[in-house]
């Protein structure tokens, strides 16, 4: 049972988009005391990697930042973007043995997107490019206690939780093949789910995944993206116990 809810919280999903932005995996640090620092670096199958970290400034106060890189060169399509995002928010821990975490940030990111779209032989027929503005809320959700899975003669334990965001994107800067277009917004719903598995010490492997909704009709500001993500997660200090 514990194996087939793992590979059902941990299913990637993909999808193909034009837009202009690809959005970075939520943070889901899962702190639990003051002085706690939990980092991450992760990536998925578009080569899009983000470094997360986060550190509780006070006993309910946690600060979160991420920096995502995508560069990408296809036969038909180039990808560009970087994007950086810093918030702030609540954290606590509740239930009567104090297993589970609810942790409530919000934030701002900045950055710049780039899509090129060309023929076979090279010739290119699109570019797109955009100097990006976000403002997001998001409520995660964790089951703190650990479950366990056998396997490979080793038992692994892992936890799972869900992260929902509210973005709202904006692109005050957008030019089509060189010359300036009017600027689009939207706002983005991205549930998420993930699954931590425990490797080495404080050294846990992370899956997340789920989609990104577009709640305006845009055609360069789009959602469709799928959210998917492996990544290496490592929490340390505070009193020892959160973990």
């Amino acid at each position: 049972m514990a194996v087939r809810r793992l590979l059902l919280l941990g299913l990637p999903l993909l999808s193909s988009c034009a837009s202009v932005y690809f959005p970075p995996p939520a943070a889901a640090p899962m702190l639990t005391q003051k002085g706690e620092f939990s980092g991450g670096l992760h990536t998925n199958w578009k080569a899009n990697v983000t470094a997360q970290g986060a550190y509780a400034a006070g006993e309910h106060v946690g600060i979160i930042a991420s920096g995502s890189f995508l560069h990408t060169n296809g036969k038909r399509k180039v990808y560009d973007q970087d994007f950086g995002e810093v918030g702030a928010g609540y954290y606590t821990r509740f239930g009567a043995d104090q297993s589970r975490i609810l942790e409530v940030y919000a934030g701002a990111g900045y950055g710049k997107g780039k899509r090129t779209e060309r023929t076979r032989a090279g010739e290119v027929t699109e570019t797109v490019e955009a100097r990006l503005e976000k403002y997001f809320a998001q409520v995660n959700y964790t089951k703190k206690d650990r479950e366990e899975f056998e396997f490979l003669g080793r038992t692994w334990p892992f936890r799972y939780g869900a992260a929902l965001r509210l973005s709202y994107m904006n692109t005050p800067e957008l030019r089509l093949n060189g010359q300036r277009i009017p600027g689009e917004d939207n706002i983005f719903f991205e549930p998420v789910t993930y699954t931590r598995i425990g490797l080495v010490g404080p050294l846990k492997f992370q899956t997340m995944s789920g989609w990104n909704f577009g709640l305006k009709n845009r055609k360069y500001l789009t959602a469709g993206n799928s959210v998917f993500s492996l990544g290496l997660i490592i929490n340390v200090g505070g009193d020892g116990r959160g973990d």
